[in-house]
C-alpha cells in the first residue's frame, strides 16, 4: 500500500493538472447525478417491525382514512381576545379550500367541529328531556288506565252481584250478557293500551340506556377541544392521504403556503413539526465560522496561507462530491433529512485533517532539504498510508451501521462512509497535485530561514534531550484522567432517548410557536395525542359495537395520566375501532412514555378485545427502544473489527486494548455531557437549548460509529510514532515520549480543526443537527486531549516493553502493513534539493 501511494503521489505531483481536472470532472458527474436523481428527503424516521408500525398497517387495511400523516395549523388572535365572526369565517374558508391541496384527504374546520361537539352535548340533553317527557306521559297514561281499570272492576263487581241475585232467584241472566260483553270489550281495550304503555316504557328504557351509553362515551371526550375556552386559539387538523414517511415535502410546503400566504388580519398562524419540519440548512453561519477557525489553526501549524488553503479546498471539493453523489440516489433509497448533513460534517472534518497530515509531513521534509517531487511521493507513502488506514477504520465503523437493521441509520452510515472514502481519495491524490503545483511556495520565508539557520547538532541534541515521564506522573495522569471522564459520564446513567418535538425547535420557529400555543390553550397532552385501536370480536351489531367501544373507553379513561378519550372511527364490519387519547403531558414526557407501555401491557378487555397504540409519542418510543436494543451489538462489532485493524497496524494486543478502553471512557463522558446539556438543561441558554428533553434516539449509535473511527485516527498518528521509535531501538518508555513529541503538534491541530468544524453545527436551529454537532465536538475534545494526549501515553509508559507484546504464533499470522512507511523510506531515501528556497 505504501509503495502504491508513493507512486500515486509522485504521479499526481508531476501530472498535477491531469489529476485536478479529473477530480473536477468527477465533481461535474456528481452534480449531474444530483440534478437527475434527487427526489427529496424525509424529515421523519421509522424502524420496521415495531408495535406502532403494526397498528398503522392495520389502520391502512381497515381504516385507511386514519393511516396517513397528520398535522395541525394553530390560529391565535394577536390581542388574545376571542375571534371575531369575520376571522372565524376566514379560517373556516381556508379550511374548506385546503381540502383540495395535494395529498390532503381532509381539513377539519375547528369552529364547525366545536359546534358539532356542542350540538352533540345539546342533543344528549334534549334527548334526556324528551325521554323524561315521554316517560311522564306514559306514566300519566298508566294512571288513567288504572283509573279506568278501577271503574271497570267496579262495574264488573256490580254485574257479578246482579248475576248472582238473578241466579239465586232462578231467573234468566240473558239480559246481563250484553253488559258483560261491553265490559269485556272495555277490558280488552285497557289491556291493549296497557301493553302499548309497557312496550313504550320498555322502549324508553332502551333509549335511555343507549342515550346514557352515548353520553358516557361523549363525557370521556370532555377535555378534547379544537377551540380554546377563551375563544382566542383554534386548531385546524390537516389529514394527509400519504403515510408520514412517504409524504412529499412539496405537499407540506403547499399547506404552509395555503394557510400563511394571505394572513388574516389580527390573527397569527403557526404549524406543527409534522408540517413545518423540513430539510435543515446544510451550511450556515456557524459552519462557516467553524471552517474559519480551522483555517486559523492551519495557518498557525503550516505557517503559510497557501498551505493552509489546500486542506480547506480539498475538503470542500470532497464534501461537494460526497453530498451530490449521495443525494443523487435519494430517488432510489429513502433518505432522512440529516443524511447529507452527516456527510458534510464528516467530509469537512476528516477532509481537512487527512490533507493536513500529508502536507505537514511534506513541509517537514522540504524544510529538511528534500526535493519537491520526492518529498510529495514519500509524504503520500508514509502519512498518506496512515491516512488510508485511519480512513478505513472510520469507514468500517460507519458501514457497520447497516448491521443494526435500521434502514435510515444504514443509509446515514453508508452516506458518511462515502464522504470519508472520497476524503481519503482526495487527500492522497488531489493534495499531492496541489503540492506539486505549489512547489516551495507552501513554505514561508521565515520557516526557510529558520531551517537554514538550524544547527543539525542542536536538533539532534534536542531529540536526545527527550526524557520519558516519571512513573508517579504516569500514575497520577491515569487516575486523574479516568476519574474526570467518569465524573463527566455520570449524567449518562439517567439518559432518556426520544425524538424531538415542537418544544425542542428554535424559539423563533413556527413549530415551537405552535407547540407553545397548543400547550397554553389546550394542555400539554394535546401536542402528542395517542391513537389507540381496539380489535373487536366478529359478529357484533351496531349496539354491540357501541357497548364494546364503551368498555374500551372506560378502560382507557381509567388509566392514570389520561385526560380525555374520544372514539374517532369504527370500521364498516365493526371489527376495528379507533380512539384518540389525550395524555396529561407532552409526547416527550416520562409520564406519556409510561402510559404507552401501560396501555400495551393491558390484558384483553372483556376477554376478546385487544388494544394497539400508535401516534407520534408511541412511534418515538418504538424507534428509541429499537435503537437502544441494537447499540450493544453495534458497539461490539465496531470495536471488534477496529481492534483487528489496530492489531495489524501496531502488531500488539495491549495497544489496541488501551485504545479501545480509552474510547469507551471518552464515549460515556460524551454521553454524560450531552445528557447534561440536552436533557438536564445545563448551559442550555448558552447553547440554545430552551426546552430540555430526551436525547436524540439515534445519537448514541451515531456517536459510537463516528467517534470510534476518529479516535483510532489520533491513536494511529500518535502510537505509530511511538512504535517507529521503539522499532528503531529506543527503549519502550523513551519511545513513548519521542513518538508523542513527534505527533503532538499535528494531532493537536487535527483535533482542534475537528472540534471547530463540528462546533459550527451547534448553532443550527435544528435540534437534531445541534445535538450531533455538540456530541461530536465534545467526543473529539475528550478523546483527543484527555484520552490520546494524556491517558494513552501514561498507560503506555506504565506498560513499558510489554505494550508491544504479541504472541509469536499470532505474529506469524498477522500481516505486516507497515503503516509508518519505514520500508518505503528505506527504498526511497530522500535526496536533498540543490536549493530549498526555490
Amino acid at each position: 500500500m505504501a509503495e502504491l501511494l508513493h507512486r500515486l503521489g509522485s504521479f499526481a505531483a508531476r501530472r498535477a493538472w491531469t489529476v485536478i481536472v479529473s477530480w473536477f470532472v468527477i465533481l461535474g458527474i456528481a452534480v449531474g447525478g444530483f440534478l437527475v436523481g434527487f427526489a427529496g428527503l424525509s424529515s421523519s424516521f421509522d424502524i420496521p417491525g415495531t408495535a406502532s408500525g403494526d397498528v398503522i398497517a392495520e389502520l391502512e387495511e381497515q381504516l385507511p382514512d386514519f393511516s396517513g400523516a397528520s398535522g395541525i395549523v394553530v390560529f391565535h388572535t394577536e390581542d388574545d381576545g376571542a375571534f371575531t365572526d369575520e376571522q372565524r369565517a376566514d379560517i373556516a374558508e381556508l379550511a374548506e379550500l385546503g381540502r383540495d391541496l395535494p395529498d390532503v384527504s381532509d381539513v377539519i374546520d375547528p369552529f364547525a367541529t366545536d359546534q358539532q361537539l356542542a350540538d352533540q352535548r345539546q342533543q344528549v340533553e334534549d334527548g334526556r328531556t324528551q325521554l323524561t317527557d315521554a316517560r311522564e306521559q306514559a306514566e300519566a297514561g298508566q294512571e288513567q288506565l288504572e283509573a279506568g281499570q278501577t271503574q271497570l272492576d267496579a262495574g264488573q263487581t256490580q254485574l257479578d252481584a246482579a248475576r248472582a241475585q238473578l241466579e239465586a232467584a232462578g231467573l234468566p241472566t240473558t239480559a246481563l250478557d250484553a253488559q258483560q260483553a261491553e265490559l269485556d270489550a272495555q277490558q280488552s281495550i285497557i289491556d291493549d293500551q296497557r301493553q302499548e304503555l309497557t312496550d313504550g316504557l320498555a322502549t324508553i328504557d332502551e333509549n335511555e340506556a343507549e342515550l346514557e351509553r352515548g353520553a358516557e362515551l361523549l363525557s370521556f371526550a370532555d377535555g378534547i377541544r379544537v377551540v380554546s375556552e377563551d375563544g382566542a386559539t383554534a386548531i385546524v387538523n390537516v389529514q394527509f392521504s400519504e403515510p408520514r414517511l412517504e409524504l412529499a415535502q412539496e405537499s407540506k410546503d403547499a399547506v404552509i403556503e395555503h394557510f400563511a400566504s394571505e394572513p388574516i388580519e389580527g390573527v397569527e398562524v403557526a404549524f406543527s413539526t409534522d408540517i413545518s419540519q423540513g430539510v435543515p440548512e446544510i451550511l450556515g453561519v456557524g459552519e462557516v465560522v467553524g471552517v474559519a477557525v480551522a483555517a486559523i489553526v492551519l495557518v498557525v501549524v503550516l505557517g503559510s496561507l497557501l498551505a493552509a488553503a489546500f486542506p480547506i479546498v480539498t475538503a470542500l471539493v470532497g464534501v461537494a462530491i460526497g453530498a451530490m453523489a449521495t443525494l443523487a440516489f435519494s430517488g432510489v433509497v429513502q433518505m432522512a433529512s440529516v443524511t447529507p448533513i452527516l456527510g458534510v460534517m464528516l467530509g469537512l472534518a476528516v477532509g481537512i485533517d487527512y490533507s493536513l497530515f500529508i502536507i505537514y509531513r511534506h513541509r517537514r521534509q522540504l524544510l529538511e532539504g528534500a526535493d519537491v517531487h520526492e518529498s510529495i511521493g514519500l509524504a503520500n507513502g508514509t502519512a498518506g498510508n496512515a491516512v488510508v488506514f485511519a480512513g478505513a477504520t472510520v469507514i468500517v465503523a460507519l458501514l457497520a451501521l447497516n448491521i443494526t437493521g435500521v434502514p435510515f441509520l444504514g443509509v446515514m452510515g453508508t452516506a458518511g462512509a462515502v464522504s470519508v472514502a472520497v476524503a481519503v481519495l482526495i487527500a492522497v491524490s488531489l493534495t499531492p497535485a496541489l503540492l506539486g503545483l505549489a512547489k516551495y511556495r507552501i513554505l514561508s520565508k521565515r520557516a526557510v530561514e529558520r531551517a537554514r539557520a538550524a544547527n543539525p547538532d542542536a536538533v539532534a541534541e534536542r531529540s536526545r534531550s527527550v526524557r520519558p515521564m516519571s512513573t508517579l506522573r504516569a500514575v497520577l495522569t491515569v487516575v486523574v484522567a479516568t476519574i474526570a471522564l467518569l465524573v463527566v459520564a455520570i449524567p449518562a446513567l439517567s439518559m432518556r432517548l426520544g425524538l424531538p418535538d415542537g418544544g425542542s425547535e428554535a424559539a423563533d420557529s413556527s413549530a415551537y410557536r405552535a407547540f407553545t400555543l397548543t400547550d397554553e390553550a389546550f394542555g400539554a397532552g394535546a401536542n402528542g395525542p395517542l391513537l389507540v385501536t381496539a380489535s373487536l370480536p366478529a359478529g357484533l351489531d351496531d349496539a354491540g359495537a357501541l357497548d364494546a367501544q364503551l368498555l374500551v373507553a372506560r378502560e382507557l379513561a381509567a388509566q392514570e395520566d389520561v385526560v380525555s378519550v374520544a372514539p374517532v372511527a369504527l370500521s364498516d364490519d365493526n371489527r376495528l375501532t379507533a380512539f384518540q387519547v389525550i395524555p396529561a403531558e407532552g409526547p416527550s414526557s416520562v409520564s406519556t412514555e409510561t402510559l404507552v407501555r401501560e396501555l400495551r401491557d393491558l390484558p384483553t378487555i372483556d376477554g376478546d378485545i385487544t388494544l394497539g397504540v400508535a401516534g407520534q409519542a408511541a412511534i418515538n418510543i418504538d424507534i428509541s427502544e429499537g435503537l437502544a436494543d441494537v447499540l450493544p451489538l453495534y458497539l461490539l462489532v465496531v470495536v471488534g473489527l477496529s481492534f483487528l485493524i489496530m492489531m495489524m497496524v501496531f502488531r500488539s494486543l495491549l495497544v489496541p486494548l488501551i485504545a479501545t478502553a480509552g474510547f469507551v471512557l471518552s464515549l460515556f463522558a460524551t454521553y454524560g455531557a450531552v445528557t447534561a446539556v440536552f436533557q438536564w438543561g445545563w448551559l442550555g441558554e448558552l447553547l440554545g437549548v430552551h426546552n430540555p428533553g430526551p436525547i436524540l434516539s439515534f445519537l448514541p449509535v451515531i456517536l459510537v460509529g463516528i467517534l470510534f473511527g476518529l479516535a483510532m485516527d489520533y491513536q494511529l498518528f500518535l502510537a505509530s510514532g511511538m512504535r517507529e521509535a521503539w522499532a528503531h531501538g529506543a527503549p519502550a518508555r523513551l519511545a513513548v515520549a519521542q513518538g508523542f513529541r513527534a505527533g503532538r503538534t499535528v494531532v493537536t491541530a487535527a483535533a482542534l480543526i475537528m472540534v471547530a468544524v463540528f462546533s459550527g453545527f451547534i448553532t443550527s436551529e435544528s435540534v437534531i443537527i445541534k445535538s450531533m454537532g455538540l456530541g461530536l465536538a465534545l467526543g473529539v475534545l475528550f478523546d483527543a486531549f484527555i484520552v490520546r494526549m494524556l491517558l494513552m501515553p501514561a498507560l503506555m509508559h506504565l506498560l513499558g516493553q510489554s505494550a508491544w507484546w504479541l504472541p509469536r504464533w499470532l505474529d506469524r499470522i498477522v500481516p505486516n502493513v507497515d503503516v509508518e512507511g519505514s520500508a518505503l523510506e528505506r527504498r526511497h531515501p530522500v535526496h536533498h534539493a540543490a536549493d530549498a528556497g526555490h
